[in-house]
């Protein structure tokens, strides 16, 4: 009589959960809410608000530098020319106008 030997349930059973775990586990860490591919979004993104947040500061820089120019303490004569030719629309005599 020849016996054939056949692994256990049991032993079968274990390296399929096993295998699924290790399966789920390794999903989860790359697509996962907090994995690699969600991470690279999070670099991608955190540069790119970087980047606005450099232009904001140059228009605040530019913005307060005008706004300095035109206080009471510093008076800049030609930026308040342009500016009230700008919202008034206006030009003087001697000026050609091009459209």
């Amino acid at each position: 009589m020849t016996r054939t030997s056949r692994p256990a349930l049991g032993t079968f059973t274990f390296f399929a959960l096993a295998l699924g775990l290790a399966t789920y586990f390794t999903f989860a860490a790359v697509q996962g809410d907090f994995g690699l591919f969600r991470r690279a979004e999070i670099i991608a993104e955190a540069n790119a608000l970087r980047g606005q947040l450099n232009e904001v500061r140059g228009d605040v820089a530019r913005m307060e530098n005008l706004t300095q120019r035109l206080s009471d303490d510093y008076l800049d004569l030609d930026l308040l020319d342009e500016q009230a030719r700008s919202v008034l629309g206006m030009i003087r005599a001697d000026e050609i106008v091009i459209r």
